[in-house]
C-alpha cells in the first residue's frame, strides 16, 4: 500500500513538471522559470533522478544566460547517471535509460558552443553520436540526427580564431527558432528532442 501511494506521488510529481512543460511552450519563460524552481525546491538536490532530469533538462531552456543554461543541463546529465531502467520504466515503458543520452550530450554541445568551447562542444556531440544507435527510425530519433549533424557543421566552419561563423539568419528567426540546445518550442514529449531548433 506504501509503495502504491510512493508511486502515486511520483506519477503526480512528473504530471505537474508535465503542466510546467506545456507553459514553457505556449512560450511563457518567466513563469515557466519560476514554476521549475518550485518544483526543484520540493523535489531537492537528492530526490527522484527521474524529476530532477526531467526538470533541469527543460529549466535549461528558460535561461538568458549560457551559463546557467550549462548548469542545468550538467544537472539533467548527472541525474540521468542516477536513473535506472526499471525507475524509467514506472513512468513509461518503452522508455530507456540509454535513449536519454544523445539528447542530454546535444543540448550540452549546443551549450559549449554559445560559450565558445569548440573542444568540449565536440566531446560531447562525439557522446551523442555515439548514442543515436538506440535511437528508432522515428521523429524523435530523426530530430536528435538531424540537431547533431547541424551542430557538426556549424562547428565545421568554426573560423581561425576558433570562433563558429555566424549562421545565416532569416527574417522573423527569433530565440526560439534559431537558438541552440534542446526540447523544442513547438512542444514535444518529455526529455524529447532538442529543446530548441538546433
Amino acid at each position: 500500500m506504501a509503495e502504491q501511494h510512493e508511486q502515486a506521488a511520483a506519477d503526480a510529481m512528473m504530471t505537474r513538471i508535465g503542466q510546467v512543460i506545456m507553459l514553457l511552450h505556449g512560450g511563457d519563460r518567466e513563469e515557466a522559470q519560476s514554476r521549475f524552481l518550485e518544483l526543484w525546491a520540493e523535489i531537492g538536490e537528492e530526490g527522484d533522478a527521474l524529476h530532477r532530469c526531467t526538470l533541469a533538462h527543460y529549466m535549461a531552456d528558460t535561461q538568458d544566460d549560457p551559463s546557467d543554461e550549462l548548469a542545468w543541463d550538467l544537472r539533467a546529465l548527472s541525474a540521468a547517471d542516477e536513473l535506472t531502467d526499471d525507475r524509467v520504466a514506472e513512468h513509461h515503458r518503452s522508455l530507456a535509460v540509454r535513449a536519454f543520452y544523445p539528447s542530454l550530450h546535444l543540448n550540452l554541445a549546443a551549450d559549449y558552443v554559445k560559450l565558445g568551447r569548440s573542444e568540449a562542444a565536440r566531446g560531447h556531440l562525439g557522446a551523442a553520436r555515439a548514442g543515436v544507435g538506440v535511437l528508432g527510425d522515428d521523429a524523435y530519433g530523426d530530430g536528435i540526427r538531424a540537431g547533431i549533424g547541424r551542430l557538426e557543421s556549424r562547428l565545421d566552419r568554426e573560423g581561425p580564431d576558433g570562433t563558429p561563423e555566424p549562421t545565416p539568419r532569416w527574417p522573423g528567426q527569433g530565440r526560439g527558432s534559431g537558438g541552440l540546445g534542446g526540447p523544442g518550442g513547438s512542444g514535444g514529449e518529455t526529455l524529447g528532442p532538442p529543446r530548441r531548433e538546433l
